[in-house]
């Protein structure tokens, strides 16, 4: 009897069991677009959706998860999931943090304004969301984007997923379709919360 292993079972083995969590340099003008030197996901500097100034480095020591937003995509249920994520593990030491990207499909087209409206009055969010932001690669590319990228992998779409650990390393990359109470996603959290 043969086993086939896809490359993608594999691949998503590899990353969930941290092989691919070192360190990532960005290129010197996204270091200086985003505050200096950027050894860290808690090293970069960012803006709220509110248009305030937000420092990533005020999640260090937890273990984060990311995720690029939109407001009309077919996977934006899945903001109910997210939110129960958060309302659930927030407390143990997980933050969970929203990027809005209007790279797929043009499915997230509001202004700031309009998203917040929409994300509280549709799915009651409280996790931070940040400005809408680019996602893939390019001049106009998210100095978050660009770092969370290094680790190979970018979004496909909208509702990808990153857990960064407490050290502020990529550790384990979902796609869209890995819902927010997938066992896959929970098992990577925690081991990171573990370490």
């Amino acid at each position: 009897m043969t086993t086939t292993i896809s490359a993608r079972n594999l691949f998503s083995t590899l990353v969930v069991a941290g092989l691919f969590a070192t360190p990532i340099t960005l290129p010197a003008a996204q270091q200086a677009s985003s505050g200096g030197s950027v050894n860290s996901f808690y090293d970069l500097k960012t803006t709220a959706l509110d248009g305030k100034p937000a420092d990533l480095a005020a999640y260090k020591g937890q273990v984060t998860l990311v995720v690029n937003v939109a407001s009309k995509c077919g996977y934006t249920p899945q903001y109910e999931g997210l939110e129960k994520l958060y309302r659930e593990m927030k407390g143990k030491g997980v933050a969970l943090l929203g990027f809005p990207s209007n790279d797929f499909g043009g499915q997230e087209p509001g202004t700031a304004e309009e998203i917040a409206t929409f994300c509280k009055n549709t799915y009651d969010v409280t996790f931070p969301l940040f400005s809408k932001g680019q996602t893939k690669p390019g001049a106009s590319q998210s100095p978050v984007y660009a770092y969370l990228g290094k680790s190979g992998n970018l979004p496909a779409w909208n509702f990808s997923k990153y857990v960064v650990d407490k050290n502020g390393q990529v550790v384990a990359f979902f796609p869209s379709q890995t819902t927010p109470d997938a066992p896959e996603l929970r098992a990577a959290l925690d081991k990171a919360l573990a370490q």
